[in-house]
């Protein structure tokens, strides 16, 4: 499956954004989905994933509480509210797809988007 994410941008701390990612080229609602960020000289990490029907939720324990991830099956969609960001939520954000469960195990996904880039000044 091919993914795009997008929304990405500077916002101060305090402040929202959403990130979005679409998705095309295979039935997207089979896909078990992820949201991943990686800061300058740090490994990529798990933020958030979703399961198949969106009846499922996975958090990092550093955005519990102000982070939520959805999916829209209708428009092969997966979304990232983010609110009350933080400076040391500053990273290029992916969305990634995984047909094999583990949602919060990078190895388990199998496609990636191209990041977007997420600024938060303090």
């Amino acid at each position: 499956v091919q993914l795009q994410a997008s929304g990405g941008g500077l916002v101060q701390a305090g402040g929202s954004l959403r990130l979005s990612c679409a998705a095309s080229g295979r039935t997207f609602s089979i896909f078990g989905m992820g949201w991943f960020r990686q800061a300058p000289g740090k490994e990529r990490e798990f933020v958030a994933g979703i399961n198949q029907w969106g009846s499922r939720t996975y958090y990092a324990d550093s955005v519990k509480g102000r982070f939520t991830i959805s999916r829209d099956n209708t428009k092969d969609m997966v979304y990232l509210q983010m609110n009350s960001l933080k400076p040391e939520d500053t990273a290029v954000y992916y969305c990634a797809a995984n047909l094999r469960g583990q949602l919060h195990d990078r190895k388990s996904y199998d496609d990636w988007g191209q990041g977007t880039l997420v600024t938060v000044s303090s």
